[in-house]
C-alpha cells in the first residue's frame, strides 16, 4: 500500500513539472518564430533592394549581407 502512495505521488509531482515547464517551451518556440520571421523579412528588404539597381560596390556589399542572412536562416528557422 505505501509503494502506491509513493508512486502516484510521484506521478503527481512529475505532472506537475510537466504543466510549469509546458510555457515556457511555447514561449521558446514563439520567440523561435518572431526571429525567424524577421531574418526573412531582412532577406525580402534586401532582395528588393537589389532589384531597385545598386552600384558595383552596394552589390557586393548586398550580397555579403543576403549570406550571412541565408547562413542565419539556417540556424534559425527550423
Amino acid at each position: 500500500m505505501k509503494t502506491r502512495t509513493v508512486i502516484a505521488s510521484a506521478v503527481r509531482s512529475a505532472g506537475i513539472v510537466m504543466l510549469l515547464a509546458m510555457p515556457q517551451a511555447w514561449a521558446g518556440s514563439q520567440k523561435d518564430e518572431e526571429a525567424c520571421a524577421e531574418v526573412k523579412a531582412r532577406i525580402r528588404a534586401i532582395q528588393d533592394r537589389m532589384r531597385t539597381g545598386y552600384t558595383a560596390s552596394q552589390g557586393v556589399k548586398l550580397d555579403a549581407r543576403l549570406r550571412r542572412l541565408h547562413e542565419k536562416r539556417r540556424r534559425v528557422c527550423r
